[in-house]
């Protein structure tokens, strides 16, 4: 099944559904290693971005599963800064966000308002039903709970998941705390 997530908007971002057309220019946002330092890895070139994003839109091959990816475009300059994207447990009802802002538009609060942006679309379910698939378990209010893991040395990504309303709790995963919103919290 392939659900494609809807667009979303912020003051200053349009959040895109991913596209592989994009791999080229994502390619050179993404290509300091820095944006690695706590996650690992290291960049992709462009034909390795677009294997990765053609499997992502495919979608994930586990039906209770869904894989939302946005690409993120800088309005007033028309050029892709970052991503964010999340994946949705539909019967558990949770979904797992992560944001990256490539480093020459971080410090601008671009992640931060991604990641508010991010969530409240989800929240409201605005992702939920659009696209091909989009059958039972997949329309709005999918999404109660939204979570994030984040290294415990990353503040710059603790301050984003606070400012989008993620609170930490005591539950870590592979060395990174986890961070959660229910729908109801602010």
């Amino acid at each position: 099944m392939i659900l494609e997530p809807g667009p979303f908007t912020t003051a200053r971002l349009d959040a895109l559904p991913l596209r592989v057309a994009y791999a080229d220019e994502m390619a050179a946002v993404l290509g300091d290693p820095a944006l690695h330092t706590y996650t690992g890895g290291a960049p992709e070139t462009a034909d390795g971005l677009r294997a990765r994003y053609a499997r992502q839109t495919a979608g994930s091959p586990d039906p209770g599963v869904r894989w939302w990816n946005w690409v993120l475009r800088v309005r007033a300059e028309g050029r892709l800064a970052g991503y964010v994207q999340a994946t949705v447990d539909v019967p558990g009802a949770a979904a797992e966000i992560a944001w990256v802002v490539g480093t020459r538009w971080q410090g601008r609060g671009y992640a931060k308002e991604a990641a508010e942006g991010l969530v409240a679309h989800l929240l409201a379910g605005a992702g939920a039903g659009t696209g091909a698939g989009a059958g039972a378990g997949a329309g709005a209010g999918v999404v109660r709970t939204v979570l994030a893991h984040i290294h415990p040395d990353h503040d710059a990504s603790a301050a984003v998941a606070g400012a989008a309303g993620l609170a930490p709790t005591e539950r870590w995963c592979e060395g990174e705390r986890r961070w959660e919103r229910g729908a109801g919290e602010h």
